[in-house]
């Protein structure tokens, strides 16, 4: 009889145990969560709660968001090693280190937990469309509940495209809601430590990723909200505020990383004679579709702006002077030679930019030298006959 209730009692305070723990995993996640708006640092703060030690302890863990506008799901951090070995090192580190989830979340990790990463680097070119193709993340996605791949099921799914890129034995795929809508997915296993996933795994695990879909539905709002403050509402192009900002930013970036930044400030050829003989709804036209070409002539480190009426600027980022030269008659000829949509007011029509080119720190050090020098070097291109790009001179004082 004595046994029997020592037993009892064993097994009440190893589910007190687990209670208390659960609690303490939720609420130290949850209050991380809270201290930011940023989406990749929330996403990083997600995968770090089911990773870590003081967390919910997979090995490994992989969060896909869904990408509206694609329809598709994408693959945005990863966290854990890509090796046994490579396993056994951060561990034994982190257990000496003592580090809590504090020091874990702090934000000099997260740029390079999810951008060096060999899987993230395989994953990141995955998207998985969502159709019910019967892929394993669609299907998670689709029915909107948790999926546990075990062992002796594995096989079943050899060929599909998550596990031809993530290899393992036993995975669980939990769905991220935000009122009752899937906004994303976390991939999580046990590849090195094969510890099996159990019950208790998947329920404390159910309720961070409840907490986890709300904290991503938020920072996408508000990175929304802060988009549009930042954005010209006619093109959609980066606006003058955010341009100010970026520039000094990236130029204090450059100084730090003895990189070159380039800045192209590019001006309308006669559009004033244009708006005044078509009207401005059309001019608004012609900045739209401008604004078009400028974005799809860029690269994704790049921010193209509205500088102003009818002049646009770009910001060409780790780019030297001659490169930046090359950039800039690649998208003058693409402009010169654009197509404006038939059986509009403006088809048929013939427009042509100039532009002005400094770099940092060939011709500047400051933010508002740089400037001057690249609008002086657009004016130049402008009186020296138009549809041309002109260099900043590095001695022009």
């Amino acid at each position: 009889m004595a046994t029997n209730v020592n037993q009892e009692k064993n097994q009440f305070q190893e589910q007190l145990e687990r209670a208390r723990r659960e609690l303490a995993i939720l609420y130290n996640v949850s209050t991380a969560m809270r201290t930011t708006l940023e989406l990749n640092h929330i996403l990083y703060i997600i995968l770090t709660g089911v990773t870590s030690h003081t967390g919910l302890g997979f090995n490994r863990a992989v969060l896909f968001l869904v990408n509206k506008k694609e329809r598709c799901l994408e693959c945005k951090i990863v966290i854990g090693p890509d090796s046994g070995e490579q396993a056994d090192k951060i561990w034994q580190y982190i257990k000496s280190a003592n580090q809590n989830l504090d020091d874990l979340i702090s934000t000099d990790r997260i740029t390079s937990s999810s951008t060096q990463s060999a899987l993230f680097q395989k994953l990141k070119e995955l998207k998985i469309p969502l159709v019910n193709d019967g892929s394993l993340l669609a299907s998670a996605y689709l029915n909107g509940s948790p999926l546990h791949i075990r062992q002796e099921m594995i096989n079943k799914y050899r060929d599909d495209p998550l596990l031809k890129v993530f290899q393992t034995t036993e995975l669980v795929i939990m769905p991220l809601k935000a009122k009752d809508k899937v906004n994303g997915l976390i991939i999580a296993d046990n590849l090195f430590t094969q510890k099996p996933i159990t019950s208790d795994d998947l329920k404390i695990f159910m309720m961070l990723a409840n907490q986890a879909g709300l904290a991503i539905e938020n920072s996408q709002l508000y990175e929304l909200v802060v988009h549009k403050s930042h954005t010209d509402s006619l093109t959609n192009l980066w606006n003058h505020g955010f341009f100010q900002h970026t520039l000094e930013l990236e130029m204090h970036r450059a100084k730090e990383t003895t990189s070159s930044l380039s800045l192209l400030i590019i001006d309308i050829d006669n559009f004033k004679k244009l708006n005044d003989s078509l009207g401005h709804q059309n001019g608004d036209i012609v900045l739209l579709e401008l604004a078009t070409v400028l974005k799809d002539s860029s690269r994704e480190m790049d921010y193209v702006c509205r500088y102003g009426g009818e002049e646009f600027s770009l910001i060409l980022t780790q780019t030297s002077k001659e490169q930046a030269f090359l950039i800039a008659e690649r998208i003058r000829e693409r402009i010169a030679n654009h197509q404006f949509p038939a059986n509009t007011p403006i088809q048929g029509l013939k427009v042509t930019v100039s532009v002005g080119l400094a770099a940092f720190p060939q011709d500047a050090q400051t933010k508002e030298e740089l400037i001057a020098k690249a609008d002086k070097a657009m004016y130049i291109a402008k009186f020296g006959g138009k549809n041309r790009t002109s260099l900043a001179e590095s001695d022009d004082n």
